[in-house]
This record gives C-alpha cells, structure tokens and sequence, in this order.
C-alpha cells in the first residue's frame, strides 16, 4: 500500500498493532486465549470484540506470533513434555517477530481494506480481498506449518466477502487459526459469530491507559482527566484526542454550550470554520464525534441527577447540569441527539459544505436547549 494512503487497520499517530510489544488491561482475554491453547481446545475462528481502540487488533498480532513461534508438541519426547506456555510473550529477536514485523511471515494473512483501480482505499472488504486466502493457503500448505489469518475489521466486510470468509469457518483448512477483529459484532453474520470462540476486551482503567500511551508514544497532555473522561477507556481514541486537538475542540464545543440559550454565534462560526479548513477532514470527522459525545454527556446528566465525573472540559458540569437539570429534558436532548447526529452523518454522506453541516447542527442544539424554559 503507498506510503501516502494510511493504513486501514492503524489508528494516526500511533504504532501499528504489529509493531506494539505489549498488550495493558486484558489479562481475562488473554489468559482465557491460552487455556484453550494449553488444554488442546483452540478454536479455529476467534472474534475479538470490545470498544475500538481497546487492544483488540494489537491481542491479535500477539495471537498471531505466539501461535507461530510456539512448536507444537507431537509427543513427550526423551525429557518429556515441555511446560505449557503462561503467556504470549515472544521474545523480539525470535525470527518469527522479525518476519512479522517485517511483514515477511508466510504462515500469516491480514486481511484489511484494499486500494481499488483508481489508487483509493475501498470503503469496505470485498470478496476478492478474501479470495486471496486460497493462494495463501495453497502456496503455504507444503510445509504442514500452523496458519493464521487476520481480518480487521471484520465489520467492514460485504457481504459477498462474508459468506466467501462464512465458507472457511465452515470448513477450515488444517493448522489454521482465523482471528476477527470487530467492533461492532452485530454487524456480522450471525452464521459466523456461531462458528467463532468470542474473545471481549474491555476499556483499559486510568493506569493502563497511561502504560498504553507511554508505549505509543504519545505526549499526555496537562488535563489528564478530561482525557481519562473523553476517551472512555479507548488508547486509540486517546491517540487521536491528542493528535487532533480534540481536548481543546471539545472545550470549545462546551464553552459555546455555556452561552446557551441564546449562543454566541462568532464563536460558533469560528467553530465551523476552523472545520471546514482545507485538509482538516479528521479534525471535522472529530468534530461531529465530539458533539455525539457532548450530547451522551447532556443526556446523562440529566437522567442520573448529577453532573458527570471526572469532567472532560472546564466548567462541563456547571453548564450540563444548567441545560439537563431533570429527567424530561435528558429525554429531549437524547431525542435531539439521535436526529442531530442522523442529520450531521446525512450531510457528511452527500458532501454537505463542513461549515454549513456544523452550523446546521449548532443550531439544532440552539434550538433544543430553548425547549421547556
């Protein structure tokens, strides 16, 4: 893939999941990973599922490189039987991480979004993505080695690429083990979700968090909470916060909130500006997820009676438990946020001029907040 087309399964400005040595926060998955190793019940189809940005295509390298680099045990031998495996630890200079994170390994297959005939990165998975498995499992077969196969996401499949990766999990080739990143697995064929063993991580507490930023590479920001409150357990999602701006544009976002109901409009317009820029599409993409956030948020602190903790912006509390004081309004603005975020994903889909599309939804809220005063 050209240098210049980023890669489907790495989130920006982070290391891809093959590069990532360790994995923070998911001990449950991993262990339950290696019993069924050590006690002779792995499955063939594994679907790791969780919120994105938890780890789950970074547990699927590691699979991957356990899986190639531990030799099977054909029989106890002269010394007998070598102790099972306790983790997936492989040691980085084992030549299998080396082909791996060369991208060199004939034992392993990811399967992500390819580029069509005009050089763009295909919106989804189709079915001669997954039509290249046959080649890889005819021209890897001689050596009687184990296979692996990675698809992330699996989401992103159509359907003919389903039912050509359905017809695998039926009837899966020797030695080979296919993993299923998914975010949102009811998305999948639930033919297929019935012929995989679930793997679920979950988000990662405030220390792993830290541990799994550190190892990115990314340099935490001063407000360390907001950051905890924004990206919800998510180390991607964090990554991307940080890169974008998104603590800052979220603070924006609530500061404009504040001067509801009768809002300031200059500072709205900038809002949309600054989206509308050239080459700002991840930071307008941000954008609309943020006000998807800051409406959950609004919702919340209306049906729960309190102000959400730990804020995600300066003075959020004050201003959400202004605009969402009682039940009846978390109702409004829940049923206000399923038409914005419908409208906003609307205007994106037809190409909708960014300014226009944030003005537009600013304006919806405007309008929602003045509801039942």
């Amino acid at each position: 893939m050209s240098d210049d087309i980023p890669a489907p399964d790495q989130a920006p400005g982070a290391p891809h999941p093959r590069e990532t040595p360790h994995l923070f926060g998911q001990p449950p998955a991993e262990q339950a990973f290696l019993s069924a190793y050590t006690s002779d019940r792995l499955h063939h189809g594994w679907l790791l599922t969780g919120p994105r940005g938890v780890g789950k295509a970074t547990l699927a390298w590691r699979i991957a490189r356990f899986l190639l680099a531990t030799p099977a045990v054909e029989d106890d031998g002269l010394f007998g039987a070598p102790p099972p495996p306790e983790t997936l630890d492989i040691a980085p200079d084992h030549p299998v991480a080396h082909r791996i994170q060369a991208g060199a390994e004939p034992g392993l297959a990811a399967i992500t979004r390819s580029v069509n005939d005009q050089g763009r990165l295909r919106g989804e998975i189709v079915v001669d993505d997954i039509r290249k498995l046959g080649k890889f499992f005819g021209l890897s077969s001689a050596d009687g080695g184990r296979r692996v196969v990675i698809v992330d996401s699996a989401d992103e499949m159509n359907i003919s690429a389903a039912n050509a990766l359905l017809k695998m999990l039926e009837e899966p080739p020797a030695r080979t083990t296919l993993l299923l990143v998914s975010h949102q697995p009811s998305r999948l064929l639930p033919t297929i979700r019935s012929r995989c063993r679930t793997l679920r991580l979950s988000p990662l507490g405030p220390e792993d968090m830290q541990s799994a930023l550190a190892q990115a590479g990314a340099e935490m920001p001063a407000q360390t909470d907001h950051l905890a409150a924004l990206a919800a357990g998510s180390v991607g999602d964090a990554v991307r916060l940080i890169n974008l701006g998104g603590l800052e544009i979220y603070a924006e976002l609530i500061a404009i909130l504040g001067t509801l109901p009768r809002m300031d409009r200059q500072r709205a317009l900038a809002l949309a500006e600054a989206a509308a820029q050239r080459g700002a599409a991840e930071r307008f993409e941000l954008l609309l997820t943020l006000i998807d956030v800051a409406l959950s948020r609004l919702a919340l602190t209306g049906a729960t009676g309190a102000p959400l903790s730990p804020e995600a912006a300066p003075n959020e509390a004050e201003t959400l438990t202004r605009l969402s004081g009682s039940p009846q309004q978390a109702r409004r603005w829940a049923e206000a946020a399923a038409v914005i975020t419908a409208r906003a994903r609307h205007g994106q889909a037809v190409n909708l001029d960014p300014a226009a599309l944030v003005l537009d939804t600013v304006f919806k809220i405007q309008e929602t907040s003045g509801q039942g005063r």
